[in-house]
């Protein structure tokens, strides 16, 4: 069925298409609209989504691959003869804080990746769709996890070679890549928040490593706290970073410490709570 327009001066004439109701069935689908997804589904979808930025761009890799190795073997052979009087004794103390200062670390590139996708309009499209809100942000933190633990086996990896013994085994070594990754995924809700608020990438990036090189350095990660000055000590202490450590440290030696365990499973949930809800606040307001 077609209507024609004329204008008042009879010199342009429109010509406007209404199809009818029959032309309208042969085009839609028969049949129920399919169910709305789920909010478990819509954003393992995601996650796949981020899985698969990986596949096509592997270079994305090596802050979980080579990154790790390097800061593994750079600073056991910096400071191992100096700080243990052997590089093999001080990787017993090294590798397990340094597997948390590298995922850590790699955690912020959470915010970086969400923020650049919001500069390209791809999560405008995502906004539109008729899926749990928040999967997007939730799938995409879904997909790094998968990062946090390619870098922790990666150094765990190195550290065997160089002559890591975990005391606990193959059971402390898993439960502590899993409180690693459990804190990790509740600390990448930090960085989100970033990524939404701040204007550019390279924003992102600046204020997290304002952020966490702090954290990591200024921890038990490296030295005995007690070798510090008070004033410092008193910061390390506080430390979640430090908490962290000593959590995964005693695991994987072997003796878990209950009160660190404890206290990384309370920070990380304080942190997903805080953090989880501010960004999603921002984001239904962006």
């Amino acid at each position: 069925m077609t209507t024609t327009a004329t204008t008042t001066d009879s010199r342009e004439t429109a010509t406007i298409y209404v199809p009818s109701a029959e032309a309208l069935a042969t085009v839609l689908a028969p049949g129920v609209r399919p169910p709305r997804p789920s909010a478990l589904s819509a954003s393992l979808t995601f996650g796949w989504r981020a899985i698969l930025k990986i596949k096509h761009v592997p270079e994305q890799l090596f802050d979980v691959t080579a990154f790790p190795i390097i800061m593994t073997l750079m600073f056991t052979y910096l400071f191992g003869g100096a700080l243990a009087g052997s590089t093999r004794e001080y990787l017993q103390f090294l590798l397990p804080g340094i597997m948390v200062t590298s995922v850590v670390m790699i955690t912020m590139y959470t915010g970086v990746g969400l923020n650049t996708d919001i500069e390209k309009g791809v999560f405008d499209r995502f906004r539109t769709l008729p899926v749990w809100r928040p999967a997007a942000l939730v799938g995409m933190i879904f997909g790094d996890v998968l990062r946090y633990i390619l870098a922790a086996t990666v150094i765990l990896a190195v550290g065997l070679v160089l002559g890591f013994r975990p005391g606990g085994g193959a059971v402390g070594v898993l439960a502590g890549v899993g409180l690693l990754v459990v804190f990790s995924f509740a600390f990448s809700w930090i960085w989100t928040l970033f990524g939404l608020i701040l204007r550019s990438e390279k924003s992102v990036m600046g204020v997290s490593m304002l952020v966490l090189f702090p954290l990591t350095f200024l921890s038990n990660v490296f030295v005995d706290p007690a070798t510090m000055p008070g004033w410092l000590q008193a910061f390390v202490k506080v430390n979640p970073i430090t908490v962290l450590v000593d959590a995964v440290r005693s695991v994987v030696e072997g003796n878990p410490d209950a009160s660190a365990i404890g206290w990384t499973l309370a920070a990380s949930a304080i942190c997903l709570a805080v953090f989880g809800s501010l960004t999603m606040y921002r984001y239904n307001r962006r």
